[in-house]
């Protein structure tokens, strides 16, 4: 993409980019913190998943930045490496190596195996999943790390009874907040976006946020009876001066470059990174209202090259990340430019107004993610993937389900285990077809029986099942005709069928057989 194209929309891709930086700040935060790393590292992950992968990847909406998924994995192997950060550094410039590698081999096609049932799920999952975990943020309770989509939490809590406990200690200050926010989302949304253009150009969460600084400013000078504490407010380090902002960044310690735990911890985070990416690009690529196509193994390259720079200088592995992309397009954004400018506003941010964004309520964010979590998950989508049959449905269900009470990679696995199911099941029954033709001068009555293109080895039971059925005493025409790969097995059933037919005076005719259809 050339300069010119790039700023093509950016009167769109600007508002857009404002909201996914304040989406993006407690969430690298977040997920620092459940990670058992230094708070800036999430800070430094996400800044390089905006400029650095924006630029590399041919994703038009994707948002990249530290993982969810990969907190657990993160926070085991700090502890596995003795604690040590700048051996982890390390393993996140390796995972990255492996990544670019990957891309060049053309590993991106395994993105094309996941169904859309799944791909509708997982996004329908997160939404859900976004909307719970806000829920405490909203009522200013949950002790928490933003960001975990573990169902079981570290502190044994769950996801549903975290909110259950929040509604003992709603702080009502933060709940004014969040209700207001709410209602102004959907005004704006409903109302205001439609009346004029400039409501469109001014995204209603920049107003949201801004609204939010003033009822906390209005909280602290005693204007308004209420209070928010340092944990329901954004939390972002603040440097004193330049040297303590770059006094801030960590590098990896190459002299652990032998360690086999080193390797091994790479290639844990470069599978699990790729795997979360192309799960985003197809869910990403669906929500495009362009429907525009990802190329998936430069996405692996941009991601390697993104996670290379982030170990390099001290942050978090990343991934495409599907709430920063959802609220991307949410609100506007219509090029990759939106993504390279959310990492612009975290790298200034992170220089110049810290202090101002630790005036922002989590509850204004809270809000904002809860509007994104029902976007992904309306009623309609629900009401849809049950009018296309149980095929589609029960994945679809399966998936969001498993999301919600494990976590995003064990969810999506459980619906592509019913997605291979139903899959297999339509194999099974589509094998063959059997038709009665005539009953010939003989009193024998004549059946065709008419094999698919393809009859794998999942075929043998239900093909056994038509041939033992027909009766005594008949004539069975097998017609090779369509076929062109029938696996051995399902010859091997036919052959023993018709060696067997005298004995039930069973006259078997093949029609088209070629030794080579066992090749499959």
């Amino acid at each position: 993409m050339n300069q010119r194209n790039l700023f093509k929309h950016f009167s769109s891709d600007l508002p857009a980019s404002i909201i996914v930086f304040f989406v993006a700040v407690p969430l690298c935060l977040g997920i620092a913190l459940a990670s058992g790393a230094p708070l800036f590292s999430g800070i430094i992950s996400g800044i390089i998943g905006g400029i650095v992968v924006g630029f590399a990847s041919g994703s038009p909406l994707g948002v990249s930045g530290p993982a969810a998924g990969l907190a657990v994995i993160v926070f085991t192997s700090i502890q596995t490496l003795g604690g040590s950060w700048n051996t982890f550094l390390l393993c996140v410039v390796l995972a990255g190596i492996i990544q670019i590698i990957l891309g060049y081999i053309k590993a991106g096609f395994i993105a094309y195996f996941f169904p859309s049932s799944v791909i509708k799920g997982m996004l329908t999952g997160i939404g859900l999943l976004i909307i719970l975990k806000q829920i405490p943020h909203a009522l200013g309770w949950d002790k928490d790390a933003e960001g975990d989509d573990l169902f079981i939490q570290a502190d044994g809590q769950n996801t549903f009874s975290e909110i259950t406990k929040a509604l003992d200690f709603i702080t009502p200050g933060a709940f004014l907040i969040a209700l207001i926010s709410i209602g102004i989302l959907i005004f704006w949304d409903v109302v205001l976006s439609k009346k004029h253009k400039i409501f469109q150009i001014i995204q209603g969460p920049i107003v949201v946020v801004i609204i939010g600084i003033m009822f906390n400013i209005l909280y602290q000078n005693a204007i308004l009876p209420f209070e928010l504490n340092a944990k329901q407010i954004v939390s972002l380090p603040v440097p004193g001066s330049i040297n303590d902002f770059f006094n801030q960044f960590s590098f990896p310690d190459f002299n652990a470059i032998g360690s086999f735990e080193v390797w091994k911890i790479a290639f844990v985070i470069a599978i699990v990174a790729s795997i979360e990416t192309l799960l985003c690009v197809e869910a990403t690529d669906k929500l495009d209202v362009e429907k525009r196509i990802t190329p998936t193994n430069l996405e692996l390259k941009a991601q390697g090259l993104g996670n290379v720079v982030s170990g390099l200088i001290g942050g978090l592995p990343l991934t495409q990340v599907i709430v920063r992309s959802s609220a991307n397009i949410n609100f506007g954004g219509k090029s990759k430019l939106s993504a390279i400018l959310h990492g612009f506003w975290l790298l200034v941010s992170a220089i110049f107004i810290s202090k101002l964004l630790n005036l922002i309520p989590l509850a204004s964010l809270a809000a904002i993610l809860i509007m994104v979590g029902y976007k992904l998950a309306k009623p309609s989508l629900f009401k849809h993937m049950y009018k296309l049959g149980w095929e589609q449905f029960i994945p679809f269900m399966a998936t969001i389900v498993a999301i919600l009470l494990t976590d995003l990679l064990r969810g999506i696995t459980i619906g592509i285990l019913f997605g291979i199911f139903y899959t297999l099941r339509h194999s099974y029954r589509n094998s063959h077809h059997l038709k009665k033709v005539e009953t010939n001068e003989n009193g024998l009555t004549t059946y065709r029986l008419i094999l698919a293109e393809e009859v794998s080895f999942f075929n043998k039971a239900s093909l056994l099942n038509t041939l033992t059925d027909l009766q005594n005493n008949c004539k069975v025409i097998i017609d090779f005709t369509n076929s062109k790969a029938i696996a051995y097995d399902v010859i091997e059933i036919i052959n023993d069928f018709e060696n067997n037919a005298m004995t039930r005076n069973i006259v078997v005719e093949k029609i088209n057989f070629n030794a080579h259809l066992h090749e499959a």
